[in-house]
Protein backbone atom coordinates (compact mmCIF):
# COMPACT_ATOMS: atom_id res chain seq x y z
CA UNK A 1 0.00 0.00 0.00
CA UNK A 2 2.83 2.37 0.90
CA UNK A 3 4.63 1.69 -2.42
CA UNK A 4 1.39 2.27 -4.35
CA UNK A 5 0.86 5.62 -2.64
CA UNK A 6 4.47 6.61 -3.30
CA UNK A 7 4.07 5.81 -7.04
CA UNK A 8 0.92 7.98 -7.19
CA UNK A 9 2.76 10.88 -5.55
CA UNK A 10 5.66 10.57 -7.99
CA UNK A 11 3.29 10.60 -10.97
CA UNK A 12 1.62 13.73 -9.60
CA UNK A 13 5.01 15.43 -9.45
CA UNK A 14 6.14 14.34 -12.94
CA UNK A 15 2.86 14.70 -14.86
CA UNK A 16 2.70 18.56 -14.86
CA UNK A 17 6.20 18.71 -16.35
CA UNK A 18 5.24 16.52 -19.31
CA UNK A 19 1.89 18.33 -19.69
CA UNK A 20 3.70 21.65 -20.22
CA UNK A 21 5.52 20.33 -23.29
CA UNK A 22 2.39 18.59 -24.62
CA UNK A 23 0.45 21.85 -24.21
CA UNK A 24 3.11 23.82 -26.11
CA UNK A 25 3.09 21.32 -28.98
CA UNK A 26 -0.73 21.34 -29.14
CA UNK A 27 -0.71 25.15 -29.21
CA UNK A 28 1.74 25.21 -32.14
CA UNK A 29 -0.22 22.49 -33.97
CA UNK A 30 -3.50 24.38 -33.52
CA UNK A 31 -2.06 27.60 -34.97
CA UNK A 32 -0.56 25.80 -37.97
CA UNK A 33 -3.71 23.73 -38.46
CA UNK A 34 -5.83 26.88 -38.84
CA UNK A 35 -3.44 28.24 -41.49
CA UNK A 36 -3.35 24.91 -43.34
CA UNK A 37 -7.15 24.80 -43.32
CA UNK A 38 -7.32 28.30 -44.84
CA UNK A 39 -4.80 27.34 -47.54
CA UNK A 40 -6.67 24.12 -48.37
CA UNK A 41 -9.91 26.10 -48.74
CA UNK A 42 -8.31 28.81 -50.92
CA UNK A 43 -6.73 26.19 -53.20
CA UNK A 44 -10.24 25.03 -54.12
CA UNK A 45 -10.96 28.47 -55.56
CA UNK A 46 -10.60 27.75 -59.25
CA UNK A 47 -8.87 30.19 -61.53
CA UNK A 48 -10.78 31.56 -64.49
CA UNK A 49 -10.51 29.80 -67.84
CA UNK A 50 -10.87 33.14 -69.62
CA UNK A 51 -7.83 34.89 -71.07
CA UNK A 52 -9.15 38.47 -71.03
CA UNK A 53 -7.24 41.01 -68.96
CA UNK A 54 -9.91 41.43 -66.25
CA UNK A 55 -10.07 37.67 -65.57
CA UNK A 56 -6.28 37.38 -65.60
CA UNK A 57 -5.97 40.27 -63.14
CA UNK A 58 -8.42 38.50 -60.83
CA UNK A 59 -6.41 35.28 -61.21
CA UNK A 60 -3.21 37.16 -60.39
CA UNK A 61 -4.84 38.50 -57.23
CA UNK A 62 -5.94 34.99 -56.23
CA UNK A 63 -2.47 33.54 -56.84
CA UNK A 64 -0.84 36.40 -54.94
CA UNK A 65 -3.20 35.84 -52.01
CA UNK A 66 -2.44 32.11 -51.97
CA UNK A 67 1.30 32.81 -52.12
CA UNK A 68 0.99 35.22 -49.17
CA UNK A 69 -0.87 32.54 -47.20
CA UNK A 70 1.78 29.93 -47.96
CA UNK A 71 4.60 32.33 -47.02
CA UNK A 72 2.83 33.02 -43.73
CA UNK A 73 2.61 29.26 -43.09
CA UNK A 74 6.32 28.80 -43.88
CA UNK A 75 7.22 31.70 -41.57
CA UNK A 76 5.04 30.12 -38.86
CA UNK A 77 6.82 26.79 -39.34
CA UNK A 78 10.21 28.51 -39.01
CA UNK A 79 9.08 30.20 -35.78
CA UNK A 80 7.73 26.90 -34.46
CA UNK A 81 11.01 25.11 -35.26
CA UNK A 82 12.90 27.79 -33.31
CA UNK A 83 10.44 27.44 -30.43
CA UNK A 84 10.96 23.68 -30.39
CA UNK A 85 14.75 24.20 -30.56
CA UNK A 86 14.42 26.27 -27.40
CA UNK A 87 12.25 23.59 -25.79
CA UNK A 88 14.82 20.94 -26.71
CA UNK A 89 17.62 23.01 -25.18
CA UNK A 90 15.68 23.48 -21.93
CA UNK A 91 14.70 19.81 -21.78
CA UNK A 92 18.27 18.65 -22.41
CA UNK A 93 19.61 21.02 -19.73
CA UNK A 94 16.96 19.83 -17.28
CA UNK A 95 17.74 16.20 -18.14
CA UNK A 96 21.46 16.81 -17.52
CA UNK A 97 20.75 18.35 -14.11
CA UNK A 98 18.43 15.48 -13.18
CA UNK A 99 21.08 12.93 -14.14
CA UNK A 100 23.70 14.75 -12.05
CA UNK A 101 21.30 14.89 -9.10
CA UNK A 102 20.47 11.19 -9.52
CA UNK A 103 24.17 10.24 -9.56
CA UNK A 104 24.75 12.34 -6.40
CA UNK A 105 21.75 10.74 -4.64
CA UNK A 106 22.88 7.24 -5.63
CA UNK A 107 26.40 7.88 -4.37
CA UNK A 108 25.13 9.16 -1.02
CA UNK A 109 22.67 6.32 -0.75
CA UNK A 110 25.40 3.74 -1.48
CA UNK A 111 27.58 5.31 1.23
CA UNK A 112 24.74 5.13 3.73
CA UNK A 113 24.09 1.49 2.79
CA UNK A 114 27.76 0.62 3.27
CA UNK A 115 27.70 2.28 6.68
CA UNK A 116 24.49 0.41 7.57
CA UNK A 117 26.02 -2.85 6.44
CA UNK A 118 29.02 -2.38 8.67
CA UNK A 119 26.72 -1.64 11.60
CA UNK A 120 23.90 -3.89 10.58
CA UNK A 121 23.23 -5.98 13.67
CA UNK A 122 20.64 -5.07 16.27
CA UNK A 123 23.29 -5.61 18.92
CA UNK A 124 25.49 -2.94 17.34
CA UNK A 125 22.62 -0.44 17.37
CA UNK A 126 21.71 -1.31 20.92
CA UNK A 127 25.32 -1.05 22.05
CA UNK A 128 25.53 2.34 20.36
CA UNK A 129 22.41 3.50 22.17
CA UNK A 130 23.12 2.05 25.64
CA UNK A 131 26.80 2.96 25.73
CA UNK A 132 25.74 6.54 26.21
CA UNK A 133 27.07 8.43 29.23
CA UNK A 134 23.68 9.58 30.46
CA UNK A 135 19.95 9.39 29.76
CA UNK A 136 19.90 12.52 27.58
CA UNK A 137 22.62 11.13 25.35
CA UNK A 138 20.76 7.79 25.19
CA UNK A 139 17.67 9.62 23.95
CA UNK A 140 19.65 11.59 21.34
CA UNK A 141 21.32 8.39 20.06
CA UNK A 142 17.99 6.61 19.87
CA UNK A 143 16.53 9.50 17.88
CA UNK A 144 19.61 9.51 15.63
CA UNK A 145 19.18 5.78 14.83
CA UNK A 146 15.52 6.37 13.99
CA UNK A 147 16.20 9.51 11.90
CA UNK A 148 19.05 7.80 10.06
CA UNK A 149 16.62 5.07 9.03
CA UNK A 150 14.14 7.75 7.83
CA UNK A 151 16.99 9.47 5.98
CA UNK A 152 17.82 6.27 4.10
CA UNK A 153 14.17 5.77 3.18
CA UNK A 154 13.88 9.36 1.92
CA UNK A 155 17.03 8.89 -0.15
CA UNK A 156 15.52 5.79 -1.78
CA UNK A 157 12.26 7.67 -2.49
CA UNK A 158 14.19 10.63 -3.92
CA UNK A 159 16.13 8.29 -6.24
CA UNK A 160 12.84 6.81 -7.48
CA UNK A 161 11.43 10.30 -8.06
CA UNK A 162 14.52 11.44 -9.98
CA UNK A 163 14.37 8.31 -12.14
CA UNK A 164 10.69 8.99 -12.91
CA UNK A 165 11.52 12.60 -13.84
CA UNK A 166 14.34 11.44 -16.12
CA UNK A 167 12.01 8.98 -17.86
CA UNK A 168 9.40 11.74 -18.32
CA UNK A 169 12.00 14.15 -19.72
CA UNK A 170 13.29 11.49 -22.11
CA UNK A 171 9.70 10.95 -23.31
CA UNK A 172 9.25 14.72 -23.78
CA UNK A 173 12.53 14.90 -25.72
CA UNK A 174 11.36 12.13 -28.08
CA UNK A 175 8.03 13.90 -28.60
CA UNK A 176 9.63 17.28 -29.34
CA UNK A 177 12.16 15.71 -31.73
CA UNK A 178 9.36 13.87 -33.56
CA UNK A 179 7.36 17.10 -33.87
CA UNK A 180 10.44 19.00 -35.05
CA UNK A 181 11.25 16.36 -37.67
CA UNK A 182 7.67 16.49 -38.96
CA UNK A 183 7.84 20.28 -39.14
CA UNK A 184 11.02 20.22 -41.21
CA UNK A 185 9.39 17.76 -43.65
CA UNK A 186 6.30 20.01 -43.85
CA UNK A 187 8.50 23.05 -44.48
CA UNK A 188 10.24 21.30 -47.39
CA UNK A 189 6.87 20.34 -48.92
CA UNK A 190 5.49 23.88 -48.52
CA UNK A 191 8.59 25.40 -50.16
CA UNK A 192 8.05 23.11 -53.17
CA UNK A 193 4.39 24.18 -53.46
CA UNK A 194 5.39 27.84 -53.10
CA UNK A 195 7.86 27.56 -56.00
CA UNK A 196 5.14 26.07 -58.21
CA UNK A 197 2.74 28.89 -57.34
CA UNK A 198 5.41 31.53 -57.96
CA UNK A 199 6.13 30.01 -61.41
CA UNK A 200 2.40 30.22 -62.23
CA UNK A 201 2.38 33.81 -61.02
CA UNK A 202 5.39 34.71 -63.17
CA UNK A 203 3.77 33.14 -66.25
CA UNK A 204 0.58 35.14 -65.65
CA UNK A 205 2.55 38.36 -65.14
CA UNK A 206 4.49 37.74 -68.37
CA UNK A 207 1.23 37.29 -70.28
CA UNK A 208 -0.20 40.49 -68.79
CA UNK A 209 2.97 42.38 -69.67
CA UNK A 210 2.41 41.41 -73.31
CA UNK A 211 -1.04 42.96 -73.01
CA UNK A 212 0.22 46.19 -71.47
CA UNK A 213 -2.12 48.45 -73.46
CA UNK A 214 -5.23 46.43 -72.60
CA UNK A 215 -4.03 46.14 -69.01
CA UNK A 216 -3.71 49.90 -68.57
CA UNK A 217 -7.15 50.37 -70.11
CA UNK A 218 -8.68 47.79 -67.75
CA UNK A 219 -6.99 49.36 -64.72
CA UNK A 220 -8.19 52.82 -65.72
CA UNK A 221 -11.72 51.42 -66.04
CA UNK A 222 -11.48 49.79 -62.61
CA UNK A 223 -10.27 53.06 -61.08
CA UNK A 224 -13.18 55.00 -62.62
CA UNK A 225 -15.69 52.41 -61.36
CA UNK A 226 -14.12 52.44 -57.89
CA UNK A 227 -14.10 56.26 -57.77
CA UNK A 228 -17.79 56.45 -58.73
CA UNK A 229 -18.71 53.76 -56.18
CA UNK A 230 -16.73 55.49 -53.42
CA UNK A 231 -18.30 58.85 -54.30
CA UNK A 232 -21.75 57.31 -53.94
CA UNK A 233 -20.80 55.69 -50.61
CA UNK A 234 -19.37 59.03 -49.39
CA UNK A 235 -22.58 60.80 -50.43
CA UNK A 236 -24.78 58.33 -48.56
CA UNK A 237 -22.64 58.57 -45.44
CA UNK A 238 -22.75 62.39 -45.59
CA UNK A 239 -26.54 62.16 -45.88
CA UNK A 240 -26.61 59.88 -42.81
CA UNK A 241 -24.49 62.38 -40.85
CA UNK A 242 -26.58 65.33 -42.09
CA UNK A 243 -29.78 63.58 -40.98
CA UNK A 244 -28.26 62.97 -37.55
CA UNK A 245 -27.20 66.65 -37.33
CA UNK A 246 -30.70 67.80 -38.26
CA UNK A 247 -32.24 65.50 -35.68
CA UNK A 248 -29.89 66.86 -33.05
CA UNK A 249 -30.52 70.47 -34.12
CA UNK A 250 -34.30 69.97 -34.00
CA UNK A 251 -33.96 68.61 -30.47
CA UNK A 252 -31.87 71.67 -29.48
CA UNK A 253 -34.46 74.06 -30.95
CA UNK A 254 -37.23 72.28 -29.07
CA UNK A 255 -35.30 72.69 -25.83
CA UNK A 256 -34.61 76.39 -26.63
CA UNK A 257 -38.28 77.10 -27.10
CA UNK A 258 -39.00 75.93 -23.56
CA UNK A 259 -39.20 78.52 -20.76
CA UNK A 260 -35.82 80.16 -20.03
CA UNK A 261 -35.59 78.50 -16.63
CA UNK A 262 -35.57 75.03 -18.20
CA UNK A 263 -33.47 75.73 -21.34
CA UNK A 264 -30.11 73.94 -21.16
CA UNK A 265 -29.02 73.25 -24.75
CA UNK A 266 -25.98 74.80 -26.42
CA UNK A 267 -25.74 75.57 -30.20
CA UNK A 268 -25.09 72.48 -32.34
CA UNK A 269 -21.82 72.90 -34.26
CA UNK A 270 -20.70 69.34 -34.92
CA UNK A 271 -22.22 65.95 -35.50
CA UNK A 272 -22.46 63.98 -32.28
CA UNK A 273 -23.99 60.56 -31.86
CA UNK A 274 -26.60 59.98 -29.17
CA UNK A 275 -26.06 57.92 -26.03
CA UNK A 276 -27.22 54.67 -27.66
CA UNK A 277 -24.86 55.16 -30.61
CA UNK A 278 -21.98 56.05 -28.29
CA UNK A 279 -22.51 52.82 -26.37
CA UNK A 280 -22.70 50.78 -29.61
CA UNK A 281 -19.54 52.49 -30.93
CA UNK A 282 -17.67 51.70 -27.71
CA UNK A 283 -18.66 48.01 -27.87
CA UNK A 284 -17.71 47.92 -31.56
CA UNK A 285 -14.28 49.38 -30.75
CA UNK A 286 -13.69 46.81 -28.00
CA UNK A 287 -14.20 44.09 -30.62
CA UNK A 288 -11.43 45.41 -32.86
CA UNK A 289 -9.43 42.48 -34.23
CA UNK A 290 -12.07 39.85 -33.47
CA UNK A 291 -14.98 40.89 -35.71
CA UNK A 292 -16.11 38.08 -38.04
CA UNK A 293 -15.10 37.99 -41.70
CA UNK A 294 -17.94 39.58 -43.73
CA UNK A 295 -18.41 36.56 -46.03
CA UNK A 296 -19.60 33.02 -45.35
CA UNK A 297 -17.63 29.88 -46.17
CA UNK A 298 -14.01 29.57 -47.35
CA UNK A 299 -12.50 32.87 -48.42
CA UNK A 300 -9.31 34.55 -49.59
CA UNK A 301 -8.40 38.24 -49.41
CA UNK A 302 -7.29 39.01 -52.96
CA UNK A 303 -6.87 42.79 -52.68
CA UNK A 304 -5.69 44.53 -49.54
CA UNK A 305 -6.46 47.99 -48.22
CA UNK A 306 -4.54 51.01 -49.45
CA UNK A 307 -2.23 51.78 -52.32
CA UNK A 308 0.09 49.03 -53.55
CA UNK A 309 1.95 47.91 -56.65
CA UNK A 310 0.88 44.80 -58.56
CA UNK A 311 3.68 42.21 -58.18
CA UNK A 312 5.76 41.87 -61.34
CA UNK A 313 4.02 44.67 -63.25
CA UNK A 314 5.85 47.97 -63.52
CA UNK A 315 3.89 51.21 -63.28
CA UNK A 316 0.79 49.28 -62.21
CA UNK A 317 -0.63 50.37 -58.87
CA UNK A 318 -3.96 49.80 -57.14
CA UNK A 319 -5.60 52.00 -54.53
CA UNK A 320 -8.26 50.15 -52.57
CA UNK A 321 -10.48 51.92 -50.04
CA UNK A 322 -11.37 48.56 -48.53
CA UNK A 323 -10.55 44.92 -49.20
CA UNK A 324 -11.69 42.45 -51.85
CA UNK A 325 -12.61 38.98 -50.56
CA UNK A 326 -13.02 36.04 -52.91
CA UNK A 327 -15.51 33.41 -51.80
CA UNK A 328 -16.97 30.20 -53.15
CA UNK A 329 -20.23 29.67 -55.04
CA UNK A 330 -23.23 30.59 -52.90
CA UNK A 331 -21.25 32.80 -50.51
CA UNK A 332 -23.29 35.31 -48.50
CA UNK A 333 -22.29 38.73 -47.24
CA UNK A 334 -22.87 38.91 -43.48
CA UNK A 335 -22.96 41.71 -40.92
CA UNK A 336 -19.76 42.04 -38.91
CA UNK A 337 -21.62 43.46 -35.91
CA UNK A 338 -25.04 44.46 -34.58
CA UNK A 339 -26.36 47.54 -36.37
CA UNK A 340 -28.97 49.15 -38.58
CA UNK A 341 -29.11 49.07 -42.39
CA UNK A 342 -28.69 52.71 -43.38
CA UNK A 343 -28.73 52.25 -47.18
CA UNK A 344 -29.34 49.68 -49.91
CA UNK A 345 -28.42 50.97 -53.35
CA UNK A 346 -27.69 49.80 -56.87
CA UNK A 347 -24.46 50.47 -58.74
CA UNK A 348 -23.23 49.00 -62.01
CA UNK A 349 -25.93 46.33 -61.92
CA UNK A 350 -24.97 45.18 -58.40
CA UNK A 351 -26.56 45.79 -54.99
CA UNK A 352 -24.64 47.37 -52.13
CA UNK A 353 -25.49 47.61 -48.43
CA UNK A 354 -24.40 50.02 -45.70
CA UNK A 355 -24.82 49.02 -42.04
CA UNK A 356 -24.35 51.58 -39.26
CA UNK A 357 -22.85 50.55 -35.90
CA UNK A 358 -22.99 53.82 -33.95
CA UNK A 359 -20.25 56.02 -35.44
CA UNK A 360 -18.97 53.12 -37.56
CA UNK A 361 -20.33 52.06 -40.93
CA UNK A 362 -19.58 48.78 -42.70
CA UNK A 363 -20.02 48.61 -46.48
CA UNK A 364 -20.81 45.43 -48.49
CA UNK A 365 -20.55 45.74 -52.27
CA UNK A 366 -21.09 43.49 -55.29
CA UNK A 367 -24.19 41.59 -54.16
CA UNK A 368 -26.50 39.91 -56.68
CA UNK A 369 -29.43 40.03 -54.23
CA UNK A 370 -30.20 41.23 -50.70
CA UNK A 371 -32.26 39.99 -47.78
CA UNK A 372 -32.41 43.30 -45.88
CA UNK A 373 -33.90 46.76 -46.36
CA UNK A 374 -33.15 50.28 -45.15
CA UNK A 375 -33.92 50.83 -41.46
CA UNK A 376 -33.77 47.11 -40.62
CA UNK A 377 -31.91 46.05 -37.48
CA UNK A 378 -29.36 43.28 -38.06
CA UNK A 379 -27.35 41.04 -35.76
CA UNK A 380 -23.71 39.96 -35.94
CA UNK A 381 -23.20 37.34 -38.70
CA UNK A 382 -26.72 37.89 -40.06
CA UNK A 383 -26.91 37.40 -43.83
CA UNK A 384 -27.28 40.57 -45.89
CA UNK A 385 -27.41 39.01 -49.36
CA UNK A 386 -25.72 36.79 -51.90
CA UNK A 387 -22.32 37.76 -53.32
CA UNK A 388 -22.43 38.05 -57.12
CA UNK A 389 -20.80 35.49 -59.43
CA UNK A 390 -19.56 36.85 -62.76
CA UNK A 391 -19.83 33.38 -64.33
CA UNK A 392 -16.10 32.73 -64.52
CA UNK A 393 -15.35 31.81 -60.91
CA UNK A 394 -15.04 35.37 -59.62
CA UNK A 395 -17.21 35.68 -56.50
CA UNK A 396 -15.75 38.77 -54.88
CA UNK A 397 -17.13 40.85 -52.03
CA UNK A 398 -15.79 44.39 -51.83
CA UNK A 399 -15.85 45.41 -48.16
CA UNK A 400 -15.15 48.76 -46.54
CA UNK A 401 -15.18 50.11 -43.00
CA UNK A 402 -15.65 53.76 -42.06
CA UNK A 403 -15.76 55.81 -38.91
CA UNK A 404 -18.11 58.51 -40.10
CA UNK A 405 -16.26 59.70 -43.23
CA UNK A 406 -12.80 58.37 -42.28
CA UNK A 407 -11.75 55.21 -44.15
CA UNK A 408 -10.29 52.39 -42.01
CA UNK A 409 -8.28 49.29 -42.84
CA UNK A 410 -10.78 46.42 -42.36
CA UNK A 411 -8.03 43.84 -41.86
CA UNK A 412 -7.12 45.50 -38.55
CA UNK A 413 -10.69 44.94 -37.31
CA UNK A 414 -11.71 41.48 -38.56
CA UNK A 415 -10.35 38.20 -37.29
CA UNK A 416 -8.75 36.53 -40.31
Amino acid sequence: MRKWWLSVCLLCLVWPLAAQTNSKIRELQSRRGALQKEIAASEKMLLSTRKDVRSQLNDLNVLTGQIEQRKELIATIERDVKTLDGELGKLQARLGRLRDQLADRKEKYAASLRYSYRNRSVQDKLMFVFSADDLAQTYRRLRYVREYGDFQRRQAEDIMRRQKEIEAKQSELREVRTEQSGLLDLQTAEFAKLKTQEKNQQALVADLQRKQKSLQGELAKKRREADRLNAQIDRLIEQEIAAARKKQADKAVAVKEQPASSAKAAPVEAYKVDAGDRKLSAVFERNKGVLPVPITGPYLIVEHYGRRNVPGLRHVALDNKGIDIKGQAGAQARAIFDGEVSAVFQYNGMTNVLVRHGSYISVYCNLSSTTVKRGQKVKTRESLGRVADDGSGNIILHFQLRKETAKLNPEAWIKG
